[in-house]
């Protein structure tokens, strides 16, 4: 039986970060994957998505033509194409993932992995053993558990991917992220779109005042948003999905050709034997771990979705970096102080940092800056008619950005600017001296400084 430095489980972007840097470094490494490599976030999330995104967005462009003074007549689109498109663009990268894991030497076993003990694996009939241990499981959708969900043939976000009919109407069960961004998608391309969120806000966990502006944004595009109000029950009326609702104790029945279930994601830590090591856990039956990533087992780590920490794919690579360096003897930790978090809508908005109503929560004293992006020359060439919003959070005493949040694109691009120096802990001054590129939309934090 050989045995290998580290064994991974799990072939998403924690595991796959985590193994090419493993085998780059001349360790023996084991992945093992029972779908596809690439996990949720290559093949049914993160990639995908913002394939489908990118083609709204486009389109989006071609109805808004005349503002840039371009004449396109009769714009239209092909779904059937567009779905098409997100599927090659998934098998190219997938194919990608597959020769860095040959190009660092790591052996690849498609299956189901279960843990035997702390040393060994079981899969396809063959046992491993293993000197470490990366748990990279990721996370699956949580299907609520609503009367009548079984009698539906709802969506999850999977089966807003594969379709290959656009619906003329939709509703969203789910005010976050996911449904946000597929929720972006459809009402592009003309389908009638509902949100459904029981919270007094969308997004929860951003920036609050940047979030209503998304959603203003969003209103005039013609989604309906219904906040602060519960699905009851769900039930089949001919073609139909029937939503019964209720807010204020006064209930209505939505129709809708289909319903996405979007209400957040679980740890994917049950089934492959991880109760047999007698990992601790704390009382939401998370794994504990430390800020290298291991596990009560010291040479077990938990990294990506499976911890629960951050449900971020940037988050997942990053994390497998420090546990791949604490293996290797090399000094480092995981610091969540300075993720940025983005929704791909159009615009786009980003936040990295301590949002306003977490400071006023936590008691700290700070300094609110907010101006249009318009202040940006870039911004205003590139997004005629939309103002836009930039928001700096600034430690009085410190002189420390502690949040940065973004409302226009391209927010996802210059986040990462605001996230360094968060993470560096950068007064204005220093910042102030780095010199930006002009014309660029990242000079909009120059503003500020």
């Amino acid at each position: 039986m050989k045995n290998y430095q580290v064994a991974i489980i799990g072939g998403g972007p924690a595991g796959y970060s985590a193994a090419e840097k493993a085998g780059k470094a001349g360790l023996n490494v084991i992945l093992f994957e029972k779908k596809n490599l690439g996990g949720v976030c290559l093949n049914e999330g993160c990639i995908p998505t913002k394939t489908l995104l990118y083609s709204a967005k486009i389109y989006d462009k071609t109805k808004d033509a005349k503002r840039f003074a371009v004449n396109i007549e009769n714009a239209s689109f092909d779904f059937k194409r567009i779905i098409s498109r997100k599927n090659k663009v998934v098998r190219k990268l997938v194919l990608g993932v597959k020769a860095k894991m040959e190009e660092a030497k790591v052996e690849v076993v498609e299956g189901e992995a279960f843990l035997i003990n702390k040393n060994t694996i079981r899969c396809q009939d063959e046992e491993y053993t293993f000197d470490n241990l990366l748990i990279c499981t990721g996370s699956h959708t949580f299907v609520p558990p609503i009367p009548g969900v079984d009698q539906v043939d709802y969506w999850t976000h999977e089966d807003a991917l594969s379709t290959k009919e656009q619906p003329k109407s939709l509703i969203v069960v789910g005010g976050g992220v996911i449904g946000l961004e597929f929720a972006s998608f459809y009402n592009s391309l003309g389908t009638k779109v509902t949100i459904i969120e029981m919270m007094d806000e969308i997004l929860p966990g951003m920036d609050r005042e940047v979030v209503e502006e998304l959603r203003k944004e969003y209103t005039k595009k013609g989604i309906e948003f219904m906040l602060q109000t519960k699905v009851e029950s769900l039930s089949k009326k001919d073609d139909l999905a029937t939503v019964t609702v209720s807010k204020d104790n006064e209930e209505q029945s939505l129709e809708a050709e289909k319903v996405l279930l979007s209400v957040g994601r679980r740890a994917s830590i049950e089934n492959f034997g991880l109760e047999n090591l007698g990992i601790e856990r704390n009382e939401k039956k998370q794994v504990v771990v430390n800020a290298q990533l291991q596990s009560s087992i010291p040479t077990i780590f938990v990294c990506g979705d499976a911890n629960g920490k951050s449900l971020l794919a940037h988050t997942a690579i990053r994390e497998a970096e420090v546990a791949i360096n604490t293996i290797l003897g090399k000094d480092d930790s995981m610091s969540y102080s300075a993720i940025p978090g983005i929704v791909y809508t159009n615009p786009e908005i980003a936040g990295v940092g301590k949002t306003e109503e977490q400071l006023q929560r936590e008691g700290i004293t700070y300094t609110k800056k907010v101006i249009p992006m318009t202040f940006s020359g870039r911004f205003v060439a590139e997004n005629e008619g939309f103002n836009g919003l930039c928001k700096l959070l600034i430690d009085e005493e410190k002189d420390h950005v502690l949040g940065a949040h973004l409302l226009g694109n391209p927010a996802s691009e210059i986040i990462t600017l605001a996230a360094m120096a968060i993470d560096l802990k950068l007064t204005t001054k220093e910042w102030n001296k780095i010199v930006f590129p002009h014309p660029t939309v990242t000079e909009i934090f120059k503003e500020f400084l």
